[in-house]
């Protein structure tokens, strides 16, 4: 279902302001928890190896739990998925302020990552089949700026919220949720589903059987997750790398992710009209040469200034380049959003996990730092050589044939 052209604007707007603060709360609630941890291991009296874990849940809850939701939501209304989602997501944060000891806070903090996993996804899917393909880039760009403002803000909210009492950043969170819910519930329209399906392990494995049936989906996430591998891998040990090299303290490390955050927000929100001005594919290739040059300038850079203009410039090309890697898979399977936004979200924390584990190694055993940059230029590489073949104009047979295939599996 798509929208008729003659009341896009205001529907688009409302939409597109709608998916931003989702995905803003969602976000916030990802990095609202690190400043709060000193705290929680002396309130819940547990180890610094244990608050990790209330981190960790989050994200295991969502990862995990994104592989079911996304092929069950393709047989449901998106709507109601959306909105099912986001009530349990305010209700289960809001049970983290109330919670009285560690093994409470931490089922709850997993409960509400999987209830971000039912919600997420459909943003993202829905906004194809919303909005005509003129508006999708802005839509998916608007709600990456929701994405980038929680990472810019969800520390120092956190951080000011908590001065008090460290319950009321989980309460803040679960009630601007809670509205957001509201108005999507009031706002959005119904976003019925191309096929009915069952609720079923065979449904399931059906699903993705068809989504990575064609080489091209399966390179279009082999880059994806070769993209996030990249990106995590440098961004986990960047706190360790300012401290080690640069004496930054911990303010300071805040002060400089800050502007990591901005410089996303700033490309995100430059997304659709670099991508009118130089197409998708050149845009793509743009991007991810870019921030190869710039980690090029880190390794090279030996002043805080120039590491910090760098990383300012990888964080605006980042932003840029996100919802058009997004776009780009959803346009792969098209009566299989939801699936492709699981699969998306997965690929992401799977990258950040071995991304993550691979630098550790490297920065402890190799060559510090620099070797981390090695790792993500070659990540970048491979990625823009499978997003440069995917992005390729396609022959008229092959369109026919790939209409036709998602035609028969729509009957």
């Amino acid at each position: 279902m798509q929208l008729k052209s003659t009341d896009t604007q205001p529907h688009a707007r409302i939409i597109m302001a709608l998916f931003f603060f989702t995905m803003f709360v969602i976000g916030t609630d990802t990095f609202i928890v690190s400043p709060l941890l000193p705290t929680l291991r002396q309130v819940l009296h547990i180890s610094a190896e244990q608050s990790g874990w209330l981190v960790s849940a989050y994200a295991l809850g969502y990862a995990g739990f994104a592989l079911i939701a996304g092929p069950l939501s393709d047989g449901f209304n998106r709507k109601s998925c959306l909105v099912a989602g986001m009530i349990g997501f305010s209700l289960f944060t809001a049970g983290c302020g109330l919670a009285a000891d560690f093994s409470t806070l931490l089922a709850l903090r997993a409960l509400a990552g999987i209830s971000a996993a039912i919600a997420s996804p459909q943003v993202w899917a829905s906004i194809p089949q919303l909005l005509p393909a003129h508006h999708v880039v802005k839509a998916m760009s608007a709600a990456t700026a929701g994405l980038a403002v929680s990472q810019c803000m969800g520390v120092p909210i956190g951080s000011v919220l908590a001065a008090s009492n460290w319950r009321f950043p989980f309460f803040a969170v679960a009630g601007a949720a809670l509205i957001i819910t509201v108005l999507l519930a009031v706002k959005l329209p119904s976003i019925p589903p191309r096929q009915r399906n069952g609720i079923s392990i065979t449904v399931l494995a059906k699903q993705y059987r068809f989504v990575l049936s064609e080489r091209r989906t399966v390179a279009a996430f082999l880059g994806y997750f070769l993209y996030q591998l990249g990106t995590f891998a440098t961004f986990s040990f960047l706190g360790n790398w300012l401290a080690d090299d640069f004496a930054l303290s911990v303010q300071q490390t805040g002060l400089f992710i800050l502007v990591f955050g901005i410089g996303n927000l700033a490309g995100s929100l430059m997304t659709a009209p670099v991508e009118r001005w130089l197409g998708t594919r050149a845009t793509v290739t743009a991007a991810l040469l870019g921030m190869i040059s710039m980690y090029l300038l880190i390794m090279w850079g030996d002043h805080i200034a120039v590491v910090g203009f760098a990383y300012m410039m990888i964080a605006c090309m980042g932003g840029i380049l996100f919802p058009l890697l997004m776009n780009t898979l959803q346009k792969q399977q098209p009566s299989a959003r939801g699936t492709i936004a699981a699969l998306a979200n997965s690929s992401m924390y799977g990258g950040t996990m071995i991304g993550s584990s691979l630098a550790g190694l490297l920065y402890a055993r190799v060559a510090g730092f620099p070797a981390i940059v090695i790792l993500t230029m070659l990540s970048y590489t491979a990625a823009l050589i499978l997003f440069r073949h995917i992005l390729k104009p396609v022959t008229s047979v092959s369109t026919v044939t790939s209409s036709a295939s998602a035609s028969n599996v729509g009957r």
